[in-house]
């Protein structure tokens, strides 16, 4: 298998490469004064099986859209020249929020997206903890390989929170479902009970309107987890419902860290202990980036290398 990383990607396809004890092949990337660019690898690709990395977020260098866009390019490019198979690991998948329509003439842009590595052959796609599961299956008609939260971040919580009792929150209704697998993969690695609770909450216009917290948090370390965070709000609002029913400490944990516009509000006064986040999206975003006091990254070169010795070796 050849492992090539987009120009936005090079340090986490770097990290993957070195998990799976091999070198990340070279690619020629050009852009142009009017905008365009052009991508081609610098090695012959005929027969190949070729994995492409690109994590598909917002900045800094290039917006999403031209990073789903030279991905595409370059799908195609691999394609033209006889690869045998293709296959593309997103760390971040953008578009996986609007899944569904929720007002007259939305778009369903999850499927959309699916449509076009559909359009440019792409045979199967990798991606960690998407925002909905059956809707992101059953927009792509190409293999999808799915890594969850737990596969990430269960031994770095279980060896932070030690002997503690430990509950794990859903901030919406809409993510019990992956917060209620994560407590029962952490409840395993424990080897004893780990309680669940959630939050009931509306949303409209991007605006929580209420919300009450249903579960047990007295004398408990809560672990609120979510597919992602972008301004935090959810998550704060969460964390002080735990505490105001008798939570001692409460972490944030989320597989995709935006960090738009607000989030700085998350590591400010003492509403959590932790934020923990993967490397899928670097904290550009943040004043201080990895600096940032209570941020921890987690690494997943190596989860991604062993679901890619499944799939190609």
């Amino acid at each position: 298998m050849r492992l090539f990383a987009l120009p936005d990607s090079q340090a986490h396809g770097a990290r993957i490469a070195s998990a799976l004890g091999i070198t990340l092949s070279k690619l020629e990337f050009r852009g142009f004064s009017d905008g365009e660019s052009k991508i081609r690898p610098l090695c012959d690709v005929a027969n190949d099986h070729v994995c492409i990395i690109q994590s598909l977020y917002d900045g800094p260098d290039h917006s999403v859209h031209d990073k789903l866009c030279i991905l595409l390019f370059l799908i195609a490019t691999m394609r033209d020249h006889g690869a045998r198979r293709v296959t593309v690991l997103v760390p971040f998948l953008c578009y996986g929020r609007k899944d569904r329509r929720t007002k007259p003439q939305d778009p369903v842009t999850t499927r959309y997206v699916a449509d076009l590595f559909a359009a440019v052959n792409c045979d199967e796609i990798i991606t960690l903890e998407v925002h909905n599961l059956a809707a992101f299956q059953n927009a792509f008609r190409i293999r999808t390989h799915h890594l969850e939260i737990g596969d990430v971040f269960e031994d770095l919580i279980a060896f932070r929170l030690g002997t503690e009792p430990i509950v794990v929150m859903s901030p919406d209704s809409g993510g019990v479902k992956r917060a209620q697998l994560f407590r029962d993969s952490l409840q395993d690695r424990l080897g004893r009970e780990v309680g669940f609770g959630f939050m009931e909450k509306r949303r409209s216009g991007g605006i929580m309107t209420s919300g009450d917290a249903i579960g047990n948090y007295q004398n408990s370390a809560v672990v609120i987890v979510d597919d992602m965070i972008a301004s935090g709000g959810t998550m704060i609002a969460a964390a002080r419902a735990c505490k105001a029913r008798g939570a001692t400490k409460v972490y944030a944990l989320a597989a995709h860290g935006l960090f738009t516009q607000g989030a700085e509000g998350l590591f400010s006064g003492d509403d959590f202990e932790r934020v923990f986040v993967s490397d899928s999206i670097a904290p550009f975003r943040l004043p201080d980036g990895t600096k940032t006091h209570r941020l921890e990254i987690a690494d997943t070169a190596d989860e991604f290398a062993r679901v890619l010795r499944k799939v190609a070796f």
